[in-house]
């Protein structure tokens, strides 16, 4: 069965995600308070949304990362895309509470009170998050986890909706047009929309058993090439990602009279290289004679399918 990750960074990082997303929506709630704006409301409530993804991406997490048992003997890795997808949900919800908030404003537009000190709590509230999700996509991108990665994105979307609100107010007060406060709050929308679309689409993929990217797999075969003395080549590679675990099986074809000893040394020899390469990979390789090669077609060791 295949074993898991123990990456402890990425657990504890979703763990403190939790108490960070709370305080950052209090800030935001709070400037909200002060000022009156809708379009400071939309970013607290966008918030509201970024406290419930960080307590699935937790809980999430340390599911994923249970051993394989008899019931799942490919392990839980999956169950990060779930939790992707779920948060991009939830990252469209968000937009359309804004939008609902935002179109009565639209009609009866008004300039904040307080604008100074609401904007002051809200950027510090964004400088917070900007922080958090440089870490988290930075980790997540290193320890392959869809979730964190998936929080990491919804966050730093949270930033740029703060900075449009920033200068939407400012733009606002300087000009006098109140309108602009929800028009910006519309805007803010639209764009977290995108930002919902772009999680739930990636995640997808991940759920419909995509492969691994062209450079890992340009890796892998790599790895073949320079670890595969003693066999005539590969044929029929396939990979598939599912979190921080790739799964990888290829034909590799020896000649006819190789011991089994011999042909299991090769073997070997390539799944070591290919997990160092490959860190989390699983590995399936099918021995063949040459006489049972299809067609009879000769592969290159480079590991060019034929």
């Amino acid at each position: 069965m295949v074993g898991t990750r123990t990456d402890p960074i990425v657990e504890r990082l979703a763990f403190w995600g939790i108490p960070l997303a709370l305080g950052v929506m209090g800030l935001k709630m709070l400037a909200w308070w002060v000022t009156g704006s809708v379009a400071l409301l939309s970013d607290g409530l966008e918030s509201t949304v970024n406290v419930v993804a960080a307590f699935i991406a937790y809980f999430v997490i340390r599911y994923a990362q249970r051993p394989a048992d008899e019931d799942h003997q490919f392990g839980h890795h999956k169950a990060e895309y779930m939790s992707a997808v779920v948060e991009g949900a939830l990252i469209i919800v968000a937009a359309l509470l804004i939008v609902q908030e935002a179109w009565g404003a639209l009609f009866s537009p008004t300039l904040p009170e307080a604008p100074v000190l609401g904007l002051a709590i809200n950027a510090l509230a964004g400088v917070i998050n900007a922080v958090w999700a440089t870490a988290l996509i930075r980790v997540g991108a290193k320890h392959r986890s869809p979730a964190l990665s998936a929080d990491g994105h919804h966050i730093m979307s949270d930033v740029v909706t703060s900075a449009g609100v920033f200068v939407g107010l400012i733009l606002a007060i300087l000009t006098g047009y109140a309108i602009l406060d929800p028009v910006m709050a519309i805007l803010v929308a639209l764009n977290i929309l995108y930002q919902g679309y772009k999680v739930i689409s990636h995640s997808l993929g991940g759920l419909m058993d995509r492969a691994v990217t062209p450079e890992e797999e340009e890796t892998i075969r790599a790895a073949i090439a320079t670890h595969s003395a003693g066999s005539l080549g590969v044929h029929d590679l396939r990979t598939r990602r599912a979190g921080s675990a790739a799964f990888i099986d290829f034909h590799l074809v020896v000649p006819s009279d190789m011991a089994v000893a011999r042909a299991h040394e090769i073997c070997d020899r390539l799944e070591d290289a290919i997990k160092q390469a490959i860190p989390g990979a699983s590995l399936a390789i099918h021995v063949e004679p040459e006489s049972e090669q299809a067609h009879g077609i000769r592969v290159k060791l480079e590991g060019t399918d034929p």
